[in-house]
């Protein structure tokens, strides 16, 4: 079973690769974060043409999440139980599904934009929402993940140079400290092969030749329980589908399983 995490940064944007690489990877379950879109402007049918069944939680221009399998999608539930609100709203950030023998989320953990700001505290207070809320699956003994754009660098290697980032998002030690808990529940990351280079990178930023200079970041992680992570037999990110004219600024990264 393949199952694979893409942070597409708008499916409408992204549509023809999207379906261009569902066709060629042999992607089972694909987690897709950042849709852009409205619900009825989800794709449904141009997935279904591909035999993919699809559930989008995506309120319009901003966020939006959605998953897309070809081995089942049950017990759908749209949204973080028990997640905040920002702003009097409750963003679409998270999608939960059981596909075939695995129950996946899809996640796209708020940004934060600066360690002072609001949303920095909506940050940390979304993933402990998030951490409560999958406890349960994470020590259960059905395969489970939580996959996405989890916006946070797990460590100092996963930066392509921490001093870049001193005194921003994304490497602060409550972030850090908020994956950690997460992972206490019984995920581990399950860190994926690099393709080039040495280090699996997941995000290079658009400006300053950030892609071609591999100035990047391993920020769309899978954290998987202890079932999930021991039918693990590949993972890597897919860099290829960063190349080129029309990409998103992530990768996808796959994971291969044998369940």
């Amino acid at each position: 079973m393949r199952i694979a995490t893409w942070n597409v940064n708008s499916i409408t944007a992204r549509l023809p690769r999207l379906l261009a690489w569902l066709e060629s990877s042999g992607t089972d379950v694909l987690c897709i974060q950042e849709t852009k879109c409205t619900a009825e402007q989800f794709p449904t049918d141009e997935l279904r043409e591909l035999g993919y069944e699809s559930s989008v939680h995506a309120t319009g221009r901003w966020n939006g999440v959605a998953l897309v399998s070809r081995a089942g999608l049950e017990d759908v539930v749209h949204g973080l139980p028990g997640g905040p609100e920002y702003e009097g709203a409750a963003e679409p950030r998270a999608i939960s599904a059981t596909c075939g023998p695995v129950r996946v989320w899809s996640v796209y953990v708020p940004n934060g934009r600066e360690v002072a700001h609001d949303h920095y505290a909506y940050k940390l207070r979304w993933l402990e929402a998030l951490k409560d809320a999958v406890a349960e699956d994470a020590a259960g003994t059905r395969p489970f993940a939580v996959l996405g754009d989890f916006n946070i660098a797990p460590t100092d290697d996963d930066v392509f140079d921490r001093a870049a980032f001193e005194g921003s998002t994304h490497v602060t030690e409550p972030e850090r400290a908020a994956l950690a808990a997460l992972r206490d529940t019984g995920l581990a990351d399950v860190v994926p092969r690099p393709l080039k280079y040495d280090h699996p990178f997941t995000y290079w930023d658009y400006r300053q030749l950030c892609f071609p200079k591999n100035r990047g970041m391993r920020i769309d992680l899978v954290y998987g329980n202890k079932p999930f992570a021991g039918a693990v037999r590949d993972s890597f990110v897919d860099r290829e589908e960063r190349k080129g004219k029309g990409a998103s600024d992530h990768a996808p990264v796959v994971v291969d399983l044998d369940v």
